[in-house]
């Protein structure tokens, strides 16, 4: 590899470092990173962690999260905040561009410099990569194996042969959704087999390869994941709940939910999307990109800087996941990381062939002042939806994300509470049905005595303070009003937010919310913050 080369991908580095790092703690905390965010306090604040075979995810995320917490000194979740979760994303996504080093003398040089760019750059992959969920780990660890493994076909050395198992094991201590990845691997490298010319380089030599090096990646496959599903040989039962887990998946794919979406939905995203009067997005650039790799890696031409059979195996492995997750119905866009990653690899090689087949100095010099310009566009809507549109549903990665209203709840919660006796150990009650009230626990973590419902509890005293779905706003004025309270033991009860008496706490899902008069009269004499306009720094 080129010293040019090694620069290159590690300026690409930096980029990915610099479009990720920034302002981690700005964007609200997702409701899915909310539930992650107080498992993680468990394991945290009690040292105890139980893997759940029904929700949750692996375990990696949150043993893993444990690093940034004990570095920043954070012994309980009041102390943790969104940086110190996000941060491992963050690594993860960084760590894709860098690892791309290790595979360029099979992907071919240029086409290492163009995927590492364009994996930094990226708005999925930069939007993913700041969330405190399970994929950018997915994405990062199932291209550790790719490597690793090709690494060992290639030298033979155990080291790789082992680093393989370690990898394969991340994998699958890290989503249930790894099934696919292993599937995708498997089939991909036997299509390669069945297909490779006799002439080229194999992608695996099998009679060189020992049994020792294979039952040592094995151990280690099996070791690593072992360690993690058992909470490290604290929960035995966690071991067969990691295979049970696939019951309810595979259920789960197949059954009616409000995130089944048409077999294009990743497609739309990536090639063409609009909303209402928001901006276009399209990756369509590393789309065409990766579909002219695809087709010219199967044009015989005497490639002597690339690896034909694992551009092959990728272009394979891309395409049987894409295939699968259009497929099953249940979608969510952070699952396309899995799929689009392979995709910029192939958009890489495609942005070197473009290149070289435009021999004379002109045509090169305008193939790559267009290719630079589609970059920077990728860049700038890197940058509009991780700092601009990072909570508008406009955005089409923004997915059931919580406006910036939540802060407008959390701001009169805590200006309350100021106003009340037991402060922060007030009593508070959060009534959603279906207990959509994600992520309030997080924003909440600071309040001891919060009651979280799906429904009016009428046999429970009513708090001073209630936030609540507008559908239960008649069951709790039978509640505050009921008739057999004697009138000289009623409480007059306020809207807690103002004019309009709701917040929006997710596209189409609002939140009201109620203060009992007693405490809105004793909050008079605290300045209330929604009533200062911040002034900004120009």
């Amino acid at each position: 590899m080129t010293r040019k080369c090694c620069v290159l991908i590690l300026a690409a580095t930096i980029a990915a470092l610099t479009l990720r790092l920034p302002r981690l703690s700005e964007c609200p905390m997702h409701g899915d990173e909310a539930v992650h965010a107080i498992k993680f306090g468990e394991l945290l604040e009690q040292g105890n962690y139980t893997y759940d075979p029904f929700e949750y995810h692996g375990p990696t995320l949150n043993y893993l999260t444990l690093i940034p917490a004990w570095l920043s000194f954070s012994d309980t979740l009041v102390k943790v905040d969104e940086f110190t979760l996000r941060i491992i994303p963050v690594v993860c996504g960084v760590l894709l561009v860098f690892m791309v080093f290790l595979i360029a003398d099979g992907l071919g040089v240029k086409a290492s410099v163009y995927a590492a760019i364009l994996t930094a750059i990226s708005p999925a992959m930069v939007f993913y990569s700041r969330y405190y969920i399970q994929e950018p780990l997915l994405v990062c660890f199932t291209f550790g194996a790719i490597i690793s493994g090709y690494r060992y076909s290639r030298s033979k050395n155990i080291f790789w042969a082992i680093l393989t198992g370690i990898f394969i094991a991340l994998v699958h201590a890290t989503k249930e959704t790894c099934i696919i990845t292993f599937g995708s691997i498997v089939l991909a490298l036997a299509i390669v087999f069945l297909f490779r010319a006799r002439k080229e380089t194999e992608i695996v030599n099998t009679k060189k390869i020992k049994v020792s090096h294979l039952l040592a990646g094995f151990f280690a496959a099996v070791i690593v994941s072992v360690l993690f599903f058992s909470s490290f040989f604290t929960n035995p039962h966690g071991i067969l709940d990691s295979i049970l887990t696939y019951k309810t998946y595979f259920g789960r794919a197949q059954a009616s939910s409000i995130h089944n979406h048409p077999w294009y939905y990743y497609l739309r995203i990536l090639i063409f999307y609009r909303y209402d009067n928001g901006p276009v997005w399209t990756e369509g650039f590393i789309v065409i990109l990766a579909v002219i790799g695809f087709i010219t890696s199967f044009i015989k031409k005497k490639r002597s800087l690339v690896d034909i059979n694992l551009l092959r195996f990728i272009c394979f492995y891309t395409l049987i996941q894409t295939i699968i997750y259009s497929i099953i119905s249940y979608k969510t866009p952070w699952c396309m990381l899995s799929f689009l990653h392979g995709m910029i690899l192939l958009a890489g090689f495609g942005a070197s062939v473009l290149i070289q087949a435009a021999p004379k100095v002109v045509p090169r010099i305008l193939v790559i002042f267009l290719l630079s310009i589609a970059a920077i566009h990728l860049g700038w809507k890197a940058y509009q939806s991780n700092y601009k549109y990072y909570a508008d549903s406009r955005n089409p990665y923004v997915y059931a994300h919580p406006t910036n209203e939540i802060y407008t709840a959390i701001d009169k919660i805590e200006y309350y509470a100021n106003a009340h006796p037991q402060g922060k150990k007030m009593y508070i009650e959060v009534i959603c049905p279906g207990h959509d009230y994600w992520p309030l626990p997080w924003y909440l973590r600071e309040f001891s005595s919060v009651a979280y419902r799906d429904k009016v509890s009428f046999n429970e005293p009513s708090a001073q303070l209630v936030v609540a779905m507008p559908s239960v706003e008649s069951d709790l004025l039978k509640k505050f009003y009921d008739d057999s309270i004697p009138f000289e033991q009623r409480h007059m009860y306020l809207y807690l937010f103002d004019n309009p008496y709701y917040i929006w706490l997710r596209p189409k899902i609002k939140l009201s919310g109620f203060i009992r008069k007693d405490l809105w009269e004793a909050s008079r004499t605290i300045p209330d913050p929604n009533d200062f306009i911040k002034e900004q720094p120009e």
